[in-house]
């Protein structure tokens, strides 16, 4: 064996990249990652980690300014940005950290660069970073590159007037005004966090609605809270350009429509980074829009090379890469691996009010075929939310419909409201296990908390309910 040889080459340090390095290492293979940037990726650097921290700045922020609805006596009127952005790169040094700790102590070597397929599918050219230029070898190589932020023609992206979700994680000053362009998970995280620190925002989609994935009943819960709070919300609209001076940015949209603002946040998504990986010499399928092609277990068409997390086309979520790059390391070792079930697997967005949800949406189990029965529990009866503050929001339970009229398996849980994305676990449970109705409701939520909105839901669907 060649010191430049490993039984697994990945190529990317995000959390596809890091999981499979990581969870081979600790199956006892040796195993190399390359990484060009940070460890960690999107996910930890300009993703989740930073997006979320700065969410809850601003939920500090709203707490702070309805202090005297409890009796405490406080004021707010600014927002430090300086600390802000010091405590969220603290977050993410830290993070970044235990994982190259992690990687170090599990004897995984790590080359700083651009790492490139070759042509023989094991060979991988790195270059372009402190480890130099080298060739090393693998046995299996798992391709986890992940992606970057997708833009719009004509919207040249800066550091403050124009941004993507990448840029907006740095931005040296806190917008009086901004334009969010995208109204899907991203783009309504961003203009939730801006609002609430006292931001004038205006969302832009092209799309029939916001969060056009999620359960109608959980988006209303979010349209409505946005509308309350002085977001312009525009569905159905295009973007058709921009104009920059020294007073902000105008957006055109629709039909002679416009907006001006201090800011405009480009949120429609991330695109795979299948270019930088030299694919072009190679067997590896890249379809028309960037993903690197697989089958069911993230084997592309050529043995010996697997792909995952935002690079194959599949929910471009931190989590779902952990489970691909576990699943993946498995196949390498010829051990039994389930594919994942990608219509089940759970989605948190984390605006105010939050969602959450798994499985099946009311339309989509009507679509497969279902009949379906269903039962909405509100937090406004939730003590917990009560004593909170926080009574937006709902719980939606999408069970099969038994003949007396009652539910069957569970096969959608849907949530918006204070702390779902903390309560999904037992709903994303149900609709994987296949549970029962009958066989949930046995369960005893504990008292008092948001959990037993949950419960009284999944009740009235036994045909009894208790409040």
């Amino acid at each position: 064996m060649s010191e430049n040889h490993f039984d697994v080459v990945v190529i990317g340090g995000g959390p596809g990249g890091y999981a499979s390095a990581l969870y081979g290492a600790s199956a006892g293979l040796n195993v190399a990652i390359i990484e060009y940037n940070k460890l960690g990726g999107t996910c930890l650097n300009v993703g989740c980690i930073p997006a979320k921290e700065l969410l809850e700045t601003a939920a500090i922020f709203r707490t702070v300014s309805h202090a005297a609805d409890f009796g405490v006596n406080a004021t707010v009127d600014s927002v430090n940005w300086e600390t802000v952005m010091n405590r969220k790169q603290g977050i993410i040094d830290q993070l970044v950290g235990g994982v190259t700790s992690l990687l170090k102590m599990r004897k995984v070597t790590v080359f700083d660069g651009y790492g490139t397929l070759g042509a023989d599918h094991r060979t991988v050219s790195i270059s372009g970073g402190q480890s130099g230029d080298v060739a090393i070898t693998g046995d299996a190589v798992i391709l986890a590159a992940g992606s970057q932020a997708r833009t719009i023609p004509n919207f040249p992206i800066d550091d403050h007037r124009i941004v993507t979700s990448t840029e907006m994680l740095s931005i040296p000053s806190l917008p009086s005004s901004a334009v969010v362009i995208g109204g899907g998970a991203i783009g309504c995280e961003f203009a939730s966090m801006l609002s609430d620190m006292g931001s004038k925002v205006t969302i832009i989609e092209a799309a029939p609605n916001i969060l056009l994935t999620t359960d109608v009943d959980c988006r209303k819960v979010v349209e409505r809270s946005f509308k309350k709070r002085g977001i312009d919300i525009h569905t159905g609209v295009m973007v058709t350009g921009q104009e920059t001076s020294d007073d902000g940015v105008t957006v055109m949209f629709g039909e002679g429509q416009s907006v001006t603002a201090d800011t405009v946040v480009v949120s429609i998504g991330r695109r795979p980074a299948s270019e930088t990986l030299g694919l072009e010499q190679t067997q590896v399928q890249v379809d028309e829009r960037g993903f690197v092609v697989t089958d069911e277990y993230c084997r592309t068409g050529v043995e010996g090379v697997w792909a995952v997390g935002d690079l194959i086309n599949t929910a471009q979520l931190a989590h779902i890469a952990f489970m691909e790059g576990m699943n993946t390391i498995k196949d390498i070792l010829g051990e039994p691996v389930t594919p994942i079930d990608y219509d089940a697997v759970p989605w948190c967005v984390y605006c105010h009010p939050e969602v959450a949800f798994a499985g099946l949406t009311e339309e989509m189990a009507k679509e497969q075929g279902f009949d379906v029965v269903v039962a909405k529990h509100r937090f406004a009866a939730n003590g917990r939310a009560m004593i909170v503050g926080e009574t937006e929001g709902l719980v939606k339970i999408v069970a099969e419909k038994l003949p007396d009229g009652t539910g069957g398996r569970i096969l959608g849980v849907h949530m918006a409201g204070p702390w779902v994305t903390e309560q999904l676990g037992q709903g994303y449970m149900a609709v994987n296990w296949e549970a029962t109705i009958e066989e949930t409701a046995a369960f005893i939520q504990p008292h008092p908390t948001m959990s037993e909105t949950f419960g009284e839901t999944v009740m009235a669907l036994t045909g009894r309910s208790l409040h």
